[in-house]
């Protein structure tokens, strides 16, 4: 097994008041229903259990279920802390990051960054293939989340 990690920011203003983004970003079967990949979320106190499931590297296909700290700043960020000392088991995934929302004369201006790290049992020297991998996967999921979110918004990108 060795540790893969990939990382993604994006930036988008949305023509979605910041409450309505709000209340969907911190909603766990919301943001389940809306990520591709992703099976439950299921809110422990101020944690949040993640599973996903069949996730595409190098032609095999992985699930994981890791813990994360959510801290949220209404209304404004969201951060979260992979945790797995508060998990059920040992995990081999773990996210940390973050949202910042900010109203904007067109809605609201939704930010996000998140460091992706995953065990996986290719060796150390397939890194940039894994990398490579893991980060089409990422995208494809932010692009669809996006999709979906401005569809559960009715809104669209200014």
């Amino acid at each position: 097994m060795a540790s893969f990690t990939t990382s993604t920011r994006s930036a988008a203003t949305v023509t979605a008041d910041p409450e309505a983004v709000w209340a969907t970003l911190t909603d766990p079967d919301l943001i389940a229903r809306l990520t591709p990949f992703l099976h439950r979320v299921t809110e422990r106190g101020e944690h949040w259990v993640w599973e996903l499931n069949r996730i595409p590297v190098l032609g095999k296909s992985f699930s994981f279920t890791f813990t994360e700290r959510m801290a949220f700043a209404e209304p404004d960020r969201i951060d979260f802390t992979h945790d797995p000392a508060a998990g059920h088991g040992e995990e081999s995934a773990g996210v940390d990051g973050w949202y910042a929302l900010a109203p904007h004369p067109s809605g609201t201006r939704l930010e996000t960054s998140m460091a992706i790290t995953v065990e996986l049992p290719f060796p150390g020297v397939l890194r940039p293939a894994v990398t490579a991998a893991m980060k089409g996967v990422v995208t494809l999921m932010g692009q669809r989340f996006s999709q979906n979110l401005l569809h559960h918004l009715g809104a669209r990108t200014a």
